[in-house]
């Protein structure tokens, strides 16, 4: 190969990754190696129909990066209008876990809305913890989300 055709491989190589990096989920989004956050399970649910619901690749949408799935068209495009209002606080990252300075992973059962907000939680066990003292929990973890949220988590 000569050094020309070398460093246009190299270019191209460059270049794709560069593109590929720049679509992932934002740093204070969590979503799985494929950008899906809470799992798939659809954040309007939460809201529309008090339960952690499964969502459809069927109907998806996206913020911040991150790809959210719904169980429906309506929930799309409710969430489309306003995703702000129904996306997970925190960047869909453990409630409980921001309190200690931590980026840890949710199960999107472990669930509760608070003053019209998602807030979810590692486990069960970890929101049971969380339920002692939710107002004090989200005061806590609402000054300490603005100095990790470009953290990446393993670094925390």
């Amino acid at each position: 190969m000569t050094r020309f055709k070398k460093l246009r491989a190299l270019v191209a190589v460059a270049s794709m990754s560069a593109a590929f990096g720049a679509f992932g989920a934002d740093i204070d989004m969590n979503a799985n190696a494929n950008d899906v956050a809470i799992s798939g399970y659809d954040p309007v649910a939460y809201f529309s129909d008090s339960e952690a619901t499964k969502g459809s690749e069927e109907y998806t949408a996206t913020y911040k990066n991150a790809i959210y799935h719904f169980s429906s068209a309506e929930n799309r495009d409710l969430f489309r209008a306003a995703p702000s209002s129904y996306a997970p606080q925190y960047g869909g990252y453990c409630a409980f876990g921001v309190t200690m300075e931590k980026k840890f992973d949710v199960d999107p059962e472990a669930w509760r809305i608070v003053d019209n907000k998602l807030y979810l939680n590692l486990n069960k066990d970890v929101q049971k913890r969380w339920l002692t003292d939710v107002p004090g929990y989200i005061a806590n973890a609402n000054d300490i989300w603005p100095d990790i949220k470009t953290v990446e988590a393993s670094a925390l």
